[in-house]
């Protein structure tokens, strides 16, 4: 069995990555530690890597076709993984999930429509709808002695008094890790059903559920949710490769998945190119072993920050998630303003953090960080958090 390396430090500064080289135009400096876009800084396993070599020693870059093999490799880790057994039909490639979520809001919605989000919560779930000139409609999380979980009733409410088309799910939750239980997914399922609001579910970390927590597909948990819905699924968080797009759609409901296959199918935004269908098969067909030690070492690194916190800084305290490489940083009883907040982080401590405000103004009082990177990183940059707690 290979022993992965996930300790090893690998300078991504040059390589045009977004985490280190957009830093100047974000924060204004070069010299933070970045821990804000969420991707990993491990390296990609080798099963993917000799997957796009092949394909370049093949030496032909043609046009390429979504083989029998693509979709069949798709069905089986996602029947293994998650206990959901889909058909070839229901799944179509896309060009990323952002770009999914703002297809549907142009093919299902109309300017000037209401779409629902659950914040805090990604922000392009609130961007994509604004920039196309939709209406947001806030339907905030609950938070009861540190645990966060959805307002249903509160849904209820806004669904009697508002006409709205479309909800976006994070399933699993982020910024802050939650695994929705199969009981909250029904009762979503059965409230957007009755209201014919089509519900938008984001899985990109479907397979990065930690500490023993398990994720549930959405359109799994009922007949109501399997007939409206569509989810959207990648290998690209799970295997540390965002930058080979490789995102798909599993749409059951016929009727939904005519409507929206025809609208991918239309401007060609269903094909996808060489490397991500190659990327894709390594990934589910080698990659199980890589992830199990990558979890482990993410599982390792939460608790790790969260231990530093509670011994060093313990008005910060790290709300440990139930899935994925993300960790919600409680800073509010710092008592600070958010802007003094993002202050302490950037300015003093030098690293580079989400503003928990850009998942809404729930976020205020928070910060996300990435952890998804080598031990002693996360180390180094507790330590300078530290030293600028004390200064």
């Amino acid at each position: 069995m290979i022993q992965y390396n996930f300790d090893e430090i690998i300078n991504r500064h040059g390589s045009g990555a977004v985490k280190t080289d957009a830093l100047q135009e974000h924060f204004g400096r070069t010299d933070l530690i970045p821990m804000w876009v969420a991707d990993m800084d491990f390296r990609t396993g080798d099963f993917i890597t000799q997957a796009l070599r092949k394909c370049c020693d093949h030496g032909v870059f043609g046009y390429p076709t979504l083989s029998e093999d693509y979709f069949q490799t798709i069905r089986c880790w996602i029947k293994n993984k998650h206990r959901w057994e889909i058909e070839e039909e229901w799944i179509n490639f896309i060009p990323g999930i952002v770009k999914g979520i703002a297809f549907c809001v142009i093919n299902f919605t109309q300017p000037g429509d209401k779409i629902i989000i659950q914040p805090p919560v990604y922000h392009p779930f609130r961007i994509v709808p604004e920039m196309n000139q939709r209406q947001i409609i806030h339907n905030p999380l609950i938070e009861k002695n540190g645990q966060f979980q959805m307002d249903l009733d509160g849904l209820r409410n806004i669904l009697d008094q508002e006409d709205c088309k479309l909800l976006i799910l994070c399933n699993p939750h982020n910024p802050i890790g939650i695994t929705w239980t199969k009981e909250t997914l029904i009762e979503l399922a059965e409230i957007c059903y009755e209201k014919d609001v089509l519900i938008v579910s984001d899985e990109i970390h479907s397979d990065m559920a930690i500490f023993g927590h398990t994720h549930i597909p959405f359109a799994s948990v009922s007949e109501k949710a399997f007939n409206n819905s569509i989810t959207f699924m990648a290998p690209s968080k799970t295997f540390n490769m965002a930058g080979i797009v490789s995102s798909y759609s599993i749409v059951p409901n016929e009727k939904i998945r005519t409507n929206f296959f025809n609208f991918l199918q239309g401007g060609e935004l269903n094909h996808g190119n060489l490397f991500a269908y190659a990327a894709t098969k390594a990934a589910y067909t080698h990659g199980s072993e890589w992830l199990k030690q990558m979890l482990k070492y993410i599982e390792d690194n939460i608790l790790f920050t969260s231990k530093y916190l509670q011994e060093n800084i313990p008005l910060i305290k790290a709300i440990i998630p139930q899935a994925s490489f993300l960790v919600w940083l409680d800073c509010r009883e710092l008592g600070f303003s958010q802007e003094k907040l993002v202050s302490l982080f950037i300015d003093k401590a030098g690293l580079a953090l989400n503003d928990g405000e850009m998942f809404g103004k729930e976020g205020c009082g928070f910060m996300r960080m990435n952890v998804g990177c080598p031990r002693a990183t996360i180390e180094k940059a507790l330590d300078q958090l530290k030293k600028a707690m004390e200064t």
